[in-house]
């Protein structure tokens, strides 16, 4: 199943894992809207297709007023958007989500995957977050930590504290990150 962003963050959203707040936008003046609705000294404009790699491509830009929003809106929206994970053809960018801004201490790298091998969900997660995963997992596995999921009990505590605690959440938050990754 391919979903995009905006979409993933809103199951996220329902069970009441902490996202910033976004929306999709159509259209270079809903796009103006949203920003507008949500406020804020800062909005980050990303396009919205099913493939990772967009920020390396010119596909994610950060806007510090809304000339800047409506600026990269018209820019993005329509554009051929080219990453690792498209191939040369690009894919078409038809929607973008408009997204408070944040002030990033640290980004952290958080997946599940079904391991296609055992038919078990792994959880992954690395202090190496951010637009170079793929790099980190070919170039420094070892920062790559995996966790396996039974159905059955779903992640435990203790797993759960484990893998916060190596990717590098600090003590104090390790009880909320265990909450997000139990979600």
């Amino acid at each position: 199943m391919k979903i995009h962003e905006y979409q993933g963050k809103e199951i996220l959203r329902k069970f009441g894992v902490a996202v910033p707040r976004g929306k999709p936008a159509f259209s270079v003046d809903e796009a103006v809207k949203v920003a507008e609705e949500l406020g804020g000294p800062v909005w980050v404009v990303k396009a919205q297709i099913h493939a990772g790699g967009r920020g390396k491509g010119g596909g994610v830009k950060v806007a510090k007023s809304i000339e800047q929003v409506r600026e990269y809106a018209n820019q993005i929206l329509g554009m051929q958007l080219v990453t690792h994970q498209t191939g040369p053809e690009g894919q078409k960018v038809n929607r973008l989500m408009i997204e408070e801004g944040a002030d990033i201490k640290q980004e952290l790298y958080v997946s599940l995957v079904v391991d296609r091998i055992s038919q078990k969900i792994v959880l992954m997660g690395s202090s190496e977050g951010g637009m170079d995963i793929e790099e980190v997992a070919e170039k420094h596995p070892e920062l790559i930590h995996k966790v396996i999921v039974e159905p059955s009990t779903g992640l435990l505590d203790a797993q759960a504290d484990d893998l916060a605690a190596k990717i590098g959440v600090p003590a104090a938050s390790i009880p909320q990150a265990r909450a997000i990754l139990q979600g």
